[in-house]
């Protein structure tokens, strides 16, 4: 039983939330209409343990970061997320802090693209989320590689095709529109901390970073070498979310193309081989 008003405030939002609206199958028996709390801990990547603790009041004190993974995965509204804070004995994320919260609208936005792989980033290129057929096409990442920057320059592994010359040029955009990031939210402690820890750990970061160049990260045409469907072409695109500097990521196929076919084919077989 929850013992305090955060603790009831996480039930009554979990509880709200049915399992079909985050994606999640609804077989079996199930004593409330909600999320369970192995399905939430799924969601946002926390444990099980710790939600429970949260909701007992065993547990008082969430960092932001818990706050902010929990407010995604509950799909809260803007005032329902300051809210959150409140309870947390935390500040709201003020204006010099980067945008991470994801409205209910383009939550059911993506809700309608269950076809096609689709990522939210925020402004410093840290993966929010992501629907199971891009996490089925592009691999789950965790910690720092949830960074598509840091990513690019320090884990070598990745299932995009890449020239030399296309390595590079993402990797300049990807520096420039850092810094562009960097100049409009200067208080973000995660910013600064990434922005850090890239120019200790990567002198090709450091050498374009020295170069001052601002941009914004442009759409492209990638190869994808999947391990199980093979090699497809796509295009990809990048949305921008009006005041909140949030990046939708969407891969689409031409129709019609063995490219288009072979996406059709991981949407039945990636999605099956992540749920094992």
């Amino acid at each position: 039983m929850a013992t305090t008003e955060l603790g009831a405030a996480l039930r009554h939002w979990r509880d709200r939330v049915p399992p079909q609206a985050v994606g999640l199958p609804t077989g079996g028996r199930r004593r409330a209409a909600g999320l369970r709390r192995e399905e939430l801990s799924q969601l946002a990547s926390i444990s099980a343990d710790y939600i429970i603790r949260l909701e007992q009041g065993r547990a008082a004190n969430p960092s932001p970061q818990v706050v902010e993974a929990l407010a995604r995965a509950l799909r809260l509204t803007q005032d329902e997320r300051a809210h959150f804070f409140h309870l947390a004995g935390l500040a709201v994320p003020g204006p010099g802090t980067i945008p991470r919260h994801i409205t209910p609208g383009i939550h059911r936005m993506l809700d309608r693209l269950t076809g096609t792989p689709v990522a939210v980033f925020d402004a410093a290129w840290t993966q929010l989320l992501a629907n199971p057929l891009y996490t089925a096409l592009m691999g789950e990442w965790q910690g720092n590689d949830l960074n598509a920057v840091w990513r690019n320059f320090v884990n070598p592994h990745s299932r995009v095709r890449d020239t030399p010359e296309s390595k590079g040029a993402l990797q300049a955009a990807h520096v420039a529109d850092l810094r562009r990031t960097a100049g409009r939210y200067p208080d973000d402690p995660d910013l600064t901390s990434l922005i850090a820890e890239l120019r200790r750990t990567s002198a090709r970061f450091n050498d374009l970073w020295e170069s001052g160049a601002v941009s914004e990260h442009p759409a492209a045409r990638k190869t994808i070498d999947h391990p199980q469907v093979g090699a497809l072409t796509l295009d990809c695109d990048v949305l921008s979310v009006a005041a909140s500097d949030l990046r939708i990521m969407i891969y689409t196929a031409q129709p019609g193309t063995e490219d288009a076919d072979r996406l059709a084919l991981l949407d039945v077989i990636g999605t099956q081989l992540l749920a094992e």
